[in-house]
């Protein structure tokens, strides 16, 4: 599977890249990690900080996948809303999972501040605008969820918003407690922690062929062999190359990494904006005062399509920009890319086990927020690979196919 394509932006943003050793001997562990993008850095380290024995593979390089093309915006809320969550679901699900997504965001913000290296995750809030006039009741009813459910957020009127923003717009919600990051660094940052703690990392390592057994998988490599206790498949889109999830949903983004803006004083906090249109547009400020713009997501084109859709997109979403900041007119995209992206029918991502694969876990963080699904992913997996119960984790089965229960009160570890 072909991930991304065009310039990447975010692997210039790390120099020199962190390099880990191909595979040469057979090993022994607790857990192998298959899968060295965001799911399995965040996932290794938090199996490391719980003393269990930890191997992590990846076929190319850390960080090399979808990871180097996410736009890193870090939020609580989801493409799908929490009122549309409660009304699909019914309010226990819903809400555990919109809460779900706000502690994880804490551990987000807590972790990053516990790591090595720096992976530039900034706390940030978000500006959620009514794309129409005729979104603006359904934007007044999940401000009103959100209240009910106490979530931080501001409801914002059009008088609001051209009083702290150069632009207009009939309404909108002003989240507290996201963030943005450098997902590119954050990987390594994660995965250098891990091996720190104990976890073995290995680059250009492929899983050829496992063997499951009552007591545990063996990965073949080729040339070597890893015995573990449990497997987690941390692949992201791939997954789907090696099972097909019905629930599963693969598009292609696209996404641009401006030109230094000089003066970002109209933009308000740095605040990162995104819409209630689908598919919808989302954009950020980067530390060095680029601005990262994302979005309008399609159905993957033909191959012979593929370079002139990015060109078109590109420049789309770069106009997109100068509508709302007159200023930024000089603006230029330095860097453009293209990349797989997956959702989900039913808005949830897919973390668990597959009754076709013994002695395994998988994490599926599809959806727009991945990155908050993969810290959720670590924290159930590592309270039950250490013998604590989370019958959370069903409201997430990869097998599902009605209203799941968390049966408990959420918890995050």
């Amino acid at each position: 599977m072909i991930l991304n394509s065009g310039k990447l932006g975010w692997p210039h943003t790390l120099n020199p890249v962190p390099e880990y050793p191909a595979l040469d001997r057979d090993l022994n562990c607790d857990v192998l990690v298959v899968g060295g993008g965001m799911s399995g850095a965040m996932l290794s380290h938090e199996l490391t900080s719980r003393n269990l024995n930890t191997v992590v593979i990846d076929k190319g390089k850390i960080g090399g996948g979808s990871s180097s093309a996410n736009t890193g915006l870090l939020q609580f809320s989801n493409d799908k809303t929490l009122t549309s969550m409660i009304h699909t679901f019914g309010e226990e699900i819903g809400v555990a999972f919109y809460k779900l997504c706000e502690q994880a965001m804490h551990k987000l913000i807590e972790t990053s501040g516990r790591l090595y290296s720096d992976p530039q995750l900034i706390p940030r809030r978000s500006f959620y605008y009514a794309s129409h006039e005729g979104d603006v009741p359904m934007l007044q009813e999940e401000f009103e969820t959100f209240k009910k459910y106490g979530f931080n957020v501001e409801y914002w009127d059009q008088v609001k918003i051209e009083r702290h923003m150069p632009f207009s717009k009939p309404a909108a919600l002003y989240t507290h407690g996201d963030a943005e990051v450098n997902p590119f660094r954050m990987v390594h940052a994660l995965v250098e922690a891990a091996a720190r703690h104990g976890a073995r990392v290995f680059e250009h390592t492929e899983a050829v062929h496992f063997e499951y057994d009552e007591d545990g998988v063996t990965c073949f490599t080729g040339a070597h062999k890893i015995r573990a206790k449990t497997v987690v498949f941390t692949m992201g889109y791939e997954t789907q190359e090696m099972k097909r999830d019905r629930n599963a949903v693969l598009k292609v983004s696209y996404a641009v990494l401006t030109s230094p803006v000089e003066d970002l004083s109209d933009w308000h906090e740095r605040c990162m904006i995104w819409e209630t249109a689908r598919p919808y547009l989302y954009m950020r400020t980067t530390p060095d005062n680029r601005i990262v713009v994302g979005g309008l997501d399609e159905h993957p084109p033909e191959p012979d399509q593929r370079e002139g859709r990015a060109l078109h997109k590109s420049d789309v979403l770069l106009g997109e920009v100068k509508k709302l900041f007159p200023r930024y007119q000089s603006l230029t995209a330095e860097y453009a890319w293209a990349s797989i992206f997956g959702s989900t029918h039913d808005g949830m991502p897919m973390i668990g086990t597959h009754p076709d694969y013994p002695n395994s876990y998988f994490i599926e963080a599809y959806g727009g927020n991945g990155t908050v699904y993969c810290m959720i992913a670590a924290d159930m997996l590592g309270d039950v690979l250490t013998g604590k119960e989370r019958p959370d984790m069903e409201m997430f089965s990869l097998q599902r196919t009605s209203k799941p229960s968390p049966h408990k009160p959420v918890t995050m570890g």
